[in-house]
């Protein structure tokens, strides 16, 4: 009922309905966004067959850190471990965590322990970072009993969640998954992308909105790419929205982190990142849309189509569009590393 009413009043819909922190429900009803605290009630009442608890971290290939070796480390109880770089289709240009053929995204599930018809929550040790694009993953492929943790491993230890150590579970259910099928509008290939960017949205009505996750010195050419080589820029016509403007930054209370296991050795204080408000990110959109643009993609009068460096941090964008009922939402999979190593890319340095 909010989604709705959201699409049809916009910005009033936030006065009337004292918008909840996270409003919108897909399909079976599951949340796209679970607390620690709801985790909590469902791993009171839930089979293995029931719910699946799925560690997805993922790190830049320029990290230290491991997100296997992590696992291992510290983890939920029960949780699994799914390499996101792993399940994935190959690319001829060799990016990581390519968005997976049916298949392989059916048998990565199966030999998981889930079914098509298993809750599963993903989560990171970042906060919310990878789980986003996991999600986009699992929804893309019509799996709509999935959610996130937000906060991720260390918001659960904020709220005193158990964890332990080690491969994980001994015995997974042996449920059957079969080859689903992709909703492919919301998967968005180069040759889309460089065909809407001869189109000025302004006076196509059929361009759709690209929202660039990157930080705004590397939209604008001025900081450079992680990848070495690889110019920064952005697409024409592309709109920077920077991920970190849906989220926030907390701090595991020092009583807590001097007990916990971390995920990795670092020191100082344990910091995590949340979502944020959905008033808030409706506030972050409209700053950077225009409350016209706004207003059209909430309405689902025109698509819009999140991208960052690697389609990782685009997730973050994509979720947040949905948790304000924007229907019409897809997320260009190679992103910008895939646009930019193309010669024959326009690349524009400026506004």
């Amino acid at each position: 009922m909010f989604a709705r009413s959201f699409l049809r009043h916009g910005q009033s819909a936030f006065r009337r309905f004292g918008l909840r922190t996270y409003a919108s429900m897909f399909g079976d009803h599951c949340p796209l966004v679970l607390t620690p605290a709801q985790l909590q009630n469902l791993r009171a009442t839930a089979t293995d067959v029931d719910l699946a608890v799925v560690d997805v971290s993922w790190h830049m290939p320029n990290s230290p850190r491991k997100a296997a070796e992590e696992y291992l480390r510290v983890h939920l109880p029960e949780a699994r471990f799914m390499d996101l770089d792993e399940v994935a289709a190959p690319h001829p240009l060799s990016l990581s965590h390519m968005m997976p053929d049916p298949t392989t995204f059916a048998k990565s599930c199966s030999r998981r322990g889930i079914g098509p018809k298993t809750h599963v929550v993903l989560y990171d040790t970042h906060g919310v970072f990878s789980s986003p694009r996991a999600l986009y993953m699992f929804r893309t492929f019509g799996h709509h009993r999935s959610s996130i943790l937000d906060g991720g491993l260390p918001g659960w230890q904020a709220h005193s969640g158990d964890t332990e150590s080690g491969e994980g579970p001994k015995a997974l259910p042996k449920l059957r998954y079969d080859v689903p099928a992709l909703n492919a509008d919301a998967v968005k290939g180069y040759d889309e992308i460089v065909a809407n960017a001869e189109l000025d949205p302004a006076k196509e009505p059929n361009a759709f909105y690209v929202l660039d996750a990157r930080s705004r010195g590397r939209f604008l050419g001025k900081d450079p790419e992680p990848r070495p080589g690889l110019s920064s820029g952005h697409m024409p016509y592309a709109i920077s929205l920077p991920f970190t403007a849906f989220l926030e930054t907390h701090t595991v209370p020092e009583h807590l982190a001097s007990k916990v296991v971390r995920p990795s050795d670092q020191e100082g204080p344990y910091t995590y990142t949340r979502l944020r408000s959905t008033q808030a990110m409706f506030a972050a959109l409209e700053e950077a849309l225009g409350p016209e643009r706004t207003q059209e993609i909430l309405q689902g009068k025109r698509q819009v189509v999140t991208s960052c460096g690697s389609g990782m941090t685009a997730g973050v964008l994509w979720l947040g569009l949905k948790l304000l009922g924007v229907e019409r939402v897809g997320l260009y999979d190679e992103s910008w590393t895939g646009y930019a190593m193309r010669p024959e890319s326009k690349i524009v340095k400026e506004e």
